[in-house]
């Protein structure tokens, strides 16, 4: 078997990194452990979506040039840290906590309030929930609110991570 060469090794791991960012770059929706292992991310029109970032994964945020974090998972839920405001605010991101508690929080009136709070930050932001999935419910409704048909709505809430709570959008598209 023949052994490759170092450079060689480096350019196939470098490659492999660039392909991974790439993918991250046309999805919003990242795997924190990815993020983590690349070192860096990018964001899709100013958002990232993903479930709950460990330390390592919010430094990578931090160091990618994000500003704000948003926070959807309720003031019970474990987030595997033991301040996550504190962390956040010390890697010099602002913290923004916005629970999403509950099939009724998901509604046209949170993702407006919620749209109000993007709009005011000013750089990329990070908003997150255990898995990703409120996450992309919230935006599949925002996406909606700006003008979105209720398809191109539910596919922007997928590619930001909506799973099972797509039955709840739609339910709460067709109301609007």
């Amino acid at each position: 078997m023949k052994k490759l060469p170092l450079l060689g090794v480096l350019l196939v791991l470098l490659s492999g990194a660039d392909a991974a960012l790439a993918d991250a770059a046309t999805s919003i929706h990242v795997d924190v452990d990815k993020v983590a292992a690349i070192g860096e991310v990018l964001p899709v029109d100013g958002i990232t979506s993903a479930g709950q970032p460990d330390e390592a994964a919010l430094r990578v945020f931090a160091d990618s040039g994000y500003v704000a974090v948003i926070d959807m998972r309720g003031p019970d839920e474990d987030r595997g840290l033991d301040d996550e405001q504190g962390l956040i605010e010390a890697l010099g991101m602002d913290y923004v906590a916005f629970p999403i508690v509950g099939k009724e929080a998901i509604n046209i009136e949170t993702a407006r309030k919620l749209d109000e709070v993007l709009h005011g930050i000013e750089g990329p932001v990070l908003v997150h929930c255990g898995s990703g999935n409120r996450v992309g419910a919230m935006l599949a409704l925002r996406h909606s609110l700006n003008g979105a048909d209720d398809d191109a709505a539910i596919a922007y809430g997928k590619d930001a991570g909506l799973t099972r709570l797509v039955d709840v959008v739609r339910e709460r598209l067709s109301e609007n």
